[in-house]
């Protein structure tokens, strides 16, 4: 289990006031994830990014954890997050899934901006139902003009 180191050396990142830095005004959710995989890179930890829209973001190589990571913009939303690819849940193909919230400031004085909170906690703690099997359906119909 990595979870307690991880969440230690990120904790220990924002007392020592490690910026994220900025790579895009356009897209700060990688932001984030960069700041995150940095504090990976620091405490050894071997790990293989998902890839963008698969779940979760970082799977770790010598434990069955994965890391799927949630930045959120303050001020913002306060009581929702995006779940787009997979419904939160706290096991997925043999892992076990913490998430990881970050919030930061939504209008960033600069390129480098402060991890204002971060929470680090099982799947399981947002989705109790371990049966749900998300269908994700295509639907070619939805905003087609043909007849």
């Amino acid at each position: 289990m990595t979870v307690v180191s991880v969440f230690a050396h990120c904790v220990q990142a924002i007392r020592n006031n490690v910026l994220i830095e900025r790579v895009s005004a356009t897209d700060k959710e990688f932001d984030f994830q960069n700041w995150f995989q940095a504090r990976l890179d620091e405490i050894r930890q071997d790990y293989e990014i998902a890839g963008r829209n698969a779940y979760p973001d970082f799977r770790m190589v010598a434990s069955t954890d994965g890391y799927e990571l949630k930045g959120l913009a303050y001020p913002g939303r306060d009581a929702t997050f995006d779940s787009n690819s997979q419904v939160p849940a706290g096991f997925h193909n043999g892992r076990t899934i913490y998430y990881v919230f970050g919030r930061y400031p939504k209008v960033p004085d600069g390129n480098s901006y402060p991890v204002l909170d971060l929470v680090i906690c099982h799947g399981s703690f947002l989705n109790a139902d371990h049966e749900y099997l998300h269908e994700n359906n295509d639907n070619h119909k939805f905003g087609c003009c043909r007849p």
